[in-house]
C-alpha cells in the first residue's frame, strides 16, 4: 500500500463523475469471480446503472460509500448498508468491499473496512454484519479483522460463472462511542 491512498466518501452527487471508475472495478471484480450479486454477462451499461440506482439510498444515508484511491486512479471501495427499521438501528452491513485486482496486497481492502467500521461505530452502531463467499481471500481478510464466523450456508449465491457457492456469514460487536 502506498501513502497516497486516500479514501473519500462518495455522496449521491459525486455519482456521475465516480460512476465511470467505479464500473470498471465493479467489472474487474466480477470478470475476477467474486461473488458480489452479479454474473458474468455484467455489461459496463449494466454496472454503471447499478451504481447510479444508489444514488436515492446515498442520499438518504441508507447507503454509506467510500472510494480508495491512490492518485487518479480508483483502487477499491466499500458500502456500509444501514438497517432503518425501529428495532435494527443499531446495526448495518458492510456490501461489496472490492479492490481491483492491481491493488491487492496493499492493505486497501483492511483500510475500507476500517474506515466503514469506524463511521458504523460513531453513529451509534454496535453490530455490523456481512456475507462471503466461502473460502475467499475476503474470508481471511474479515477473520483477521477480528470478524467472527456465524456458519456457512451451502450454495448460497452463484459465482460470475453461475455456480453455486456456499457463504460464509459474519458478524462484529463495535464498542458503543464515548461520551
Amino acid at each position: 500500500m502506498t501513502d497516497a491512498l486516500i479514501i473519500k466518501r462518495i455522496a449521491a452527487e459525486d455519482l456521475p463523475t465516480a460512476a465511470p471508475g467505479l464500473t470498471a472495478l465493479l467489472l474487474d471484480a466480477v470478470d475476477d469471480g467474486a461473488s458480489v450479486g452479479f454474473t458474468a454477462s455484467l455489461t459496463a451499461e449494466q454496472a454503471a446503472g447499478w451504481w447510479t440506482s444508489l444514488a436515492p439510498d446515498l442520499t438518504d444515508e441508507r447507503v454509506i460509500l467510500w472510494a480508495a484511491h491512490d492518485g487518479d486512479r480508483l483502487m477499491g471501495t466499500v458500502q456500509l448498508r444501514c438497517e432503518t427499521s425501529p428495532n435494527g438501528r443499531h446495526r448495518a452491513e458492510i456490501a461489496k468491499l472490492l479492490v481491483h485486482r492491481a491493488a491487492r496486497g496493499r492493505g486497501t481492502a483492511r483500510r475500507l473496512l476500517t474506515t466503514a467500521e469506524e463511521f458504523a461505530r460513531t453513529g451509534g452502531r454496535t453490530l455490523l454484519m456481512l456475507d462471503t463467499q466461502t473460502g475467499s481471500a475476503a474470508e481471511n481478510l474479515y477473520r483477521t479483522a477480528g470478524w467472527t464466523a456465524l456458519g456457512t450456508v451451502s450454495d448460497y449465491a452463484a459465482d460470475p460463472s453461475g455456480t453455486l457457492r456456499p457463504t460464509t456469514f459474519f458478524h462484529k460487536a463495535l464498542p458503543t462511542p464515548s461520551a
